[in-house]
């Protein structure tokens, strides 16, 4: 995690934040859409990542922490619109210039951003 964060420029408590929400830290977690691995990479994400084999720890964290990277880039730093990015896809962010009206999204965002305070404390 501390790897990926610095290769990326991301806070390794933002990185843990997003895998605690998306497979409760599980390496081989499929959800029902498809996304594979400790940050629920989607195949066709994973793989525009260069990620070979989203269930390979390192490739799974490093992918997701590159996708990160990308939304708050995307986003001007903006860690709300960049988790509601991860969650719902950019489209969706840009769409509504704003987290989306999703249940889920908004649910994410707040679980997210509660859980990375939560860790930057610890760490």
């Amino acid at each position: 995690i501390a790897a990926a964060a610095g290769e990326f420029g991301v806070d390794p408590a933002l990185l843990r934040a997003l895998m605690h929400a998306e497979s409760a830290f599980n390496p081989m977690a499929i959800s029902s859409k498809g996304a594979q691995g400790l940050m629920q990479l989607m195949p066709g994400t994973a793989s525009d990542l260069g990620v070979d084999d989203a269930f390979d720890v390192n490739q799974n964290i490093r992918g997701g922490a590159m996708y990160i990277a990308r939304m708050l880039r995307d986003f001007g730093g903006d860690e709300r619109l960049a988790t509601a990015a991860y969650n719902a896809g950019p489209g969706a962010v840009q769409r509504y210039g704003d987290v989306p009206p999703f249940a889920e999204t908004r649910v994410y965002v707040q679980r997210v951003a509660t859980l990375r305070e939560r860790y930057r404390k610890a760490l």
